[in-house]
């Protein structure tokens, strides 16, 4: 087999209620637009949203009936270093969630709603965050990695860089 020079692009959302999702990644998830074609945009995170026009071959083939109960197989995932203020900014607006802060069991912090198609979102901390956690609760760095999974050399590195 030839090896094929492939490369990760970004994740498209197709939607039906193309200016209230664009509404909802830029304005609640802060996220900021790289490039507006118009019907297509996308955000400096690699996530694009389309709005399907008839004459795509791609609408020709699925049709104009968009799924509304979104996708359970898929989840879109975000990180931060500030998930306490992320979560208080989240409840000023109207979301269905999933579930509300919970700890995962390698101890990352998450939150889990949906976006206005019902598309799942998840928001968790970064690696860092909770890894610094753990170190303030008084874990050595050893059981830091057992509590987290995370390699000890990772969390040696990132607890050398306080």
């Amino acid at each position: 087999m030839n090896n094929m020079e492939i490369k990760f692009h970004s994740t498209v959302i197709m939607t039906e209620e193309f200016e209230l999702m664009k509404s909802f990644y830029q304005n609640i998830l802060q996220q900021k637009i790289e490039f507006d074609f118009g019907n297509c945009i996308g955000f400096e995170n690699g996530l694009s949203l389309w709005k399907l026009k008839e004459e795509y071959p791609i609408s020709k083939k699925l049709g104009r009936t968009f799924d509304k109960t979104g996708n359970n197989n898929l989840e879109i995932c975000f990180e931060t270093d500030d998930f306490e203020s992320v979560v208080e900014s989240l409840k000023k607006h109207k979301l269905i969630y999933l579930h509300n802060e919970t700890e995962e069991l390698w101890g990352q912090q998450t939150i889990r709603f949906y976006d206005p198609e019902n598309n799942l979102i998840e928001i968790g901390e970064t690696i860092p965050c909770f890894v610094k956690r753990f170190k303030r609760q008084g874990l050595s760095n050893e059981e830091v990695s057992k509590r987290t999974s995370v390699p000890v050399e990772l969390v040696n590195a990132i607890c050398q860089k306080n």
